[in-house]
């Protein structure tokens, strides 16, 4: 199939899929006319790198493991479990993080209406 076949099938943009195999994620063949073509297994190629994008994966670590997974069926692919290990714990970092942000947000907030609630009393 051709690049925007593939775009359409997988709503990916035509850049991605360029991206993606500028990052060595996806291999088409190259036709005589320079035209990329894509096996039918790009597909499932894209959404899984699609899916790994979105939990926060970088394109090196989605090359290190595209492979088993493509194979595997992930289940079974060992190497991914210390790629999310690692991804979990920075979201606890984040939620951590956020969380404190946010009581900060909460205290400023309570702080500024008990000045207004205590400066409309005085008056």
């Amino acid at each position: 199939m051709k690049i925007g076949e593939l775009a359409e099938r997988t709503g990916a943009s035509i850049r991605s899929l360029r991206y993606y195999e500028e990052q060595g994620l996806l291999a088409p063949l190259r036709l005589n006319n320079g035209y990329r073509e894509y096996s039918a297994l790009a597909e499932e190629q894209v959404r899984t790198i699609q899916l790994y994008l979105n939990l926060g994966l970088s394109t090196e670590e989605i090359r290190g493991i595209l492979q088993c997974v493509l194979k595997s069926k992930e289940a079974f692919c060992e190497e991914v479990l210390p790629i999310y290990r690692q991804k979990l714990a920075e979201i606890d970092r984040q939620i951590h993080l956020l969380t404190g942000i946010r009581q900060n947000l909460i205290d400023r907030i309570d702080s500024i209406l008990l000045e207004r609630n205590h400066a409309d009393q005085e008056e």
